[in-house]
């Protein structure tokens, strides 16, 4: 999947609006958060972990419940499971980085997988119902400080055209700062070789794109960008961080248009 993109603030929007029309839309949809905190779910996984298959399916059928006022699920693919038995292609150096990073904010640094974080917060009981929902729910029970608007257009030329705006509702922290992410749905690969060698592994919610961390200014931040739709189903990801403790403050998704009724 290629993505181009353009960061912008309030000062460049004629800029970022340029940059990203590139043929005029067929059809267009957009979301925009609620006013209380949705839950970023954070699934860290890997094609030659023999037990996050498991955690994919749970991933999967979080997604299939379409949750998008509660929570917003992504799998992140690590690389540290890479050898020359099996390469994960979904796997990136960034996503192990940000593991990394969230598992150093709780005092730990230490990695493995399946991996669930929460607003932030990893949740080591997440396959209990109980403890997942009382996490989703903590972040819930939340007011949002920030709003976040995401727009997309499909064009005729086969491209997918996004625009996320965050906007704040009270001063945020100086080191809160927006992301976006593009996912992909009902991916499959036949796995050759590694823990999984001989299994067909289905996966939902894989992100292929990351963009950020891009400033907030004046309580402001603009994420354009584009990416060439394919067969599978795409949607777009945008959430706020603070970096010093990875407390996400809001996120919001944005299914492929035409998908749920966006």
């Amino acid at each position: 999947m290629r993505v181009s993109t353009c960061f912008t603030h309030a000062a460049l929007l004629i800029s970022g609006i340029a940059v990203t029309a590139h043929a005029a839309p067929e059809r267009a949809c957009s979301v925009a958060s609620p006013a209380h905190r949705v839950a970023l779910v954070e699934l860290y996984t890997s094609e030659g972990c023999d037990s996050c298959p498991p955690a994919d399916n749970w991933l999967g059928q979080l997604n299939r419940e379409r949750r998008h006022d509660t929570v917003v699920p992504l799998a992140l693919h690590v690389d540290y499971w890479d050898n020359a038995d099996w390469r994960d292609r979904f796997a990136q150096p960034a996503f192990t980085a940000r593991q990394k990073y969230l598992s150093s904010t709780a005092g730990s640094g230490v990695v493995y997988t399946p991996a669930i974080f929460v607003g932030g917060r990893e949740v080591r009981g997440w396959s209990s119902a109980k403890s997942f929902n009382d996490r989703v729910q903590e972040v819930g029970a939340q007011p949002a400080p920030v709003d976040i608007r995401i727009g997309a257009a499909a064009s005729s030329s086969g491209t997918i055209a996004f625009d996320a705006r965050i906007d704040a509702r009270t001063p945020l922290p100086g080191d809160a700062f927006a992301y976006v992410a593009v996912y992909e749905d009902g991916l499959r690969s036949d796995v050759k070789g590694g823990e999984n060698a001989g299994a067909t592994l289905h996966h939902d919610r894989v992100t292929r794109n990351w963009l950020g961390p891009v400033p907030i200014v004046g309580g402001h931040a603009r994420i354009t960008g584009t990416y060439a739709a394919s067969t599978a189903k795409q949607g777009v990801v945008a959430f706020v961080q603070r970096q010093s403790t990875g407390e996400v403050l809001q996120a919001a998704d944005l299914p492929q248009c035409g998908e749920s009724g966006r």
